[in-house]
C-alpha cells in the first residue's frame, strides 16, 4: 500500500478502499509488502511479515535489474518455498486471526494482488469456520497467469501451488480469463474492472505545453504501439510536440521528448498540460477482451482527449469516436493528431464527453457498490 513502490496497482487500491469508506464501511488495510500507511479513509495493522518482505522484495528487484526474471526458478527457490512454509504462512495465519478477535465483527476479508500460494490455508482454516466470505482481487490479468509471468516481469507466480478454491469468489479486471480462471479451480469468478475516484483526477486548468503525450511504468509488452502511436508520428510531425514520461524505455521514442519519472501529483498537470493524451497498453491486455486497465478512466476523469490503440473491448467503457479516438496504425494516427491539433474545440469536446461517462458508470464509488452487492450475495 505504499506508494514509493510503484506497483501499478496501489492507486487505484487506495481509491477503492476511499470509495468503500465514502459508502459507509469500515476499512482495515494491512500491508504484504512494508509498513502500512494510514489516510483518512482506512485504519491499518502492521505487516506480520515486514523484514521478510522489504528483503525478498529487494532481492527481486536485484534480479529484474540483472535482466533475469524475478519470478523464475533459481537454485534459492527450495529455500525460499520452505521459508515460505514454516516463516510466512504461520505469521500470516496468526496475524489476521488476532485482527479478526479484536475487531469482532469483521464481514468480510479482501486478498488484493498478494501470492495466493503463500496464503495456503487461511480462507479456509481461518474464515470459513466464521462465516466471513474472502475474496482474492486480482487487478493484474491475463499478464499474471502462470504462462505470461516471466515474460511480463512479475515477482510472484501467484499461482504455482496455490489452490484456487478456498476462496468465496474471485474479482478479476479481464472479461476474457473468467473461463481461464474457473478452469484453475476457481469456485466462482466475476469480472471487475478498474475506475477512477473523479476528485481525486479532477481537470485543472493549465496550458498546453504539449500536442501529444504519454506515461507509463515501464514499456513492457508496449514497444509495438509505443512506436505506432509516438516514434512514428513524432518523426513525421516534426511541428508537433511530443513527450514522454515514466519508463525508463529501452527502445527509439522518436522525435518524443523523454521526461522522466513523475510523481503521482505532478500527472495530472502532465496530462492537463497536452492536447492529447494515450493509450496504449500491454499487448495482453489489449488482445484479451474486456481487459480494463485504469489508465483510460483516470485520462477521462481529467477531460483529456484521448487516442488509443486498437483495444478489444474499449467499447465497454467508452464510446469509439464520440468519447475516444481509435487509431489502428500509425498513419491513421498522424491523420488524427493532425485533425484534433487543427481543431482544439472538437479535442476538448472529446474530453468533456469522456468525463461525463466516467462519472455516471466508471468511478470507485460505483465499483464499491458493486462490491458490496456481491458480498451481500456471497453472504
Amino acid at each position: 500500500m505504499d506508494l514509493r513502490y510503484r506497483l501499478g496497482c496501489t492507486p487505484a487500491w487506495w481509491q477503492l478502499w476511499k470509495a468503500l469508506h465514502e459508502t459507509g464501511h469500515e476499512v482495515i488495510v494491512t500491508p504484504y509488502l512494508g509498513d502500512p500507511v494510514d489516510a483518512l479513509w482506512w485504519r491499518t495493522y502492521p505487516n506480520p511479515c515486514r523484514t521478510e518482505s522489504l528483503l525478498y522484495n529487494r532481492y527481486l528487484l536485484a534480479r529484474k535489474a540483472t535482466g533475469r526474471a524475478p519470478a523464475g526458478a533459481t537454485l534459492l527457490s527450495p529455500v525460499l518455498r520452505q521459508l515460505v512454509e514454516r516463516d510466512v504462512r504461520p505469521k500470516w495465519k496468526r496475524h489476521i486471526q488476532t485482527v479478526i478477535e479484536k475487531e469482532r465483527d469483521v464481514d468480510a476479508v479482501l486478498f488484493m494482488n498478494v501470492p495466493l500460494n503463500h496464503l495456503h490455508g487461511i480462507p479456509t482454516e481461518v474464515l470459513e469456520p466464521l462465516g466471513i466470505p474472502s475474496v482474492f482481487y486480482d487487478g493484474d490479468m491475463p499478464s499474471i497467469l502462470p504462462e505470461y509471468t516471466a515474460e511480463r516481469g512479475f515477482r510472484f507466480n501467484y499461482y504455482d501451488g496455490a489452490d484456487l478454491a478456498e476462496y468465496t469468489f474471485f474479482l478479476v479486471n479481464s472479461e476474457a480469463v473468467v473461463p481461464r480462471v474457473t478452469s484453475m479451480g476457481a469456485r466462482m469468478v466475476f469480472p471487475f474492472h478498474f475506475a477512477v475516484d473523479p476528485e481525486l483526477f479532477s481537470p485543472v486548468d493549465v496550458a498546453k505545453s504539449a500536442d501529444v503525450s504519454y506515461f507509463a511504468l515501464s514499456g513492457v509488452a508496449r514497444e509495438e504501439w509505443m512506436t505506432k502511436l509516438i516514434a512514428f508520428p513524432s518523426r513525421n510531425l516534426p511541428l508537433r510536440r511530443f513527450r514522454v514520461a515514466g519508463g525508463p524505455f529501452g527502445f527509439d521514442l522518436g522525435n518524443a521528448r523523454y521526461q522522466g519519472d513523475l510523481t503521482y501529483s505532478q500527472y495530472r498537470d502532465f496530462c492537463c498540460g497536452s492536447v492529447i493524451n494515450l493509450n496504449i497498453t500491454s499487448r495482453t491486455h489489449a488482445t484479451f477482451r474486456g481487459t480494463s486497465t485504469s489508465r483510460p478512466f483516470e485520462l477521462a476523469a481529467l477531460k483529456s482527449c484521448i487516442v488509443s490503440q486498437p483495444y478489444d473491448g474499449i467499447e465497454t467503457w467508452f464510446e469509439p469516436e464520440k468519447e475516444l479516438v481509435v487509431a489502428r496504425d500509425e498513419r491513421e494516427a498522424v491523420e488524427r493528431y493532425e485533425q484534433l491539433l487543427d481543431d482544439p474545440e472538437v479535442a476538448e469536446e472529446f474530453g468533456r464527453r469522456a468525463r461525463d461517462r466516467v462519472l455516471r458508470e466508471h468511478t470507485y464509488r460505483h465499483r464499491a457498490l458493486e462490491l458490496i452487492r456481491r458480498l451481500r450475495e456471497a453472504r
